[in-house]
């Protein structure tokens, strides 16, 4: 996707990328300047977490922010996301505003809509350095 590889072209360390399950809005919950990636082709196409391996390929990924259920319960998906960074991966949990605040921001440069069904599929990553 041109948007997708020339905005990852663009962000250096500490910028943010969005990768959004189906039922993220968007529009409403990013800031002005973000470039928006819809690939959303069809119901579960692509997934987040297909989308979130081919990124972790791509660059370095500093920090995971994901989005915490109000119950605190965890979603099966953070498994997988786990499993594609490995096993000492930390995800630090954000409840459903607070990461809604932080895609707001303004080193927020791409967010990406995806085909993902699963609820809290919602992953941040804060780009790091490359080694």
């Amino acid at each position: 996707n041109p948007e997708i590889i020339s905005t990852l072209a663009c962000c250096g360390h500490g910028d943010k990328i969005l990768i959004a399950d189906g039922n993220y809005p968007i529009e409403s919950n990013t800031n002005s300047n973000t470039k928006k990636a819809y690939i959303n082709l069809s119901h579960g196409i692509p997934t987040a977490t297909q989308v979130f391996d081919v990124l972790l390929k791509t660059l370095a990924v500093e920090k995971v922010e994901v989005m915490m259920p109000d119950d605190g319960e965890e979603p099966l998906i953070f498994e997988e996301f786990r499993r594609l960074l490995g096993t000492e991966a930390v995800l630090h949990g954000l409840d459903r505003f607070g990461f809604y605040e932080e895609c707001k921001k303004d080193n927020l440069k791409l967010a990406i809509a995806t085909g993902e069904q699963r609820a809290y599929a919602n992953i941040l990553l804060t780009v790091g350095v490359v080694n």
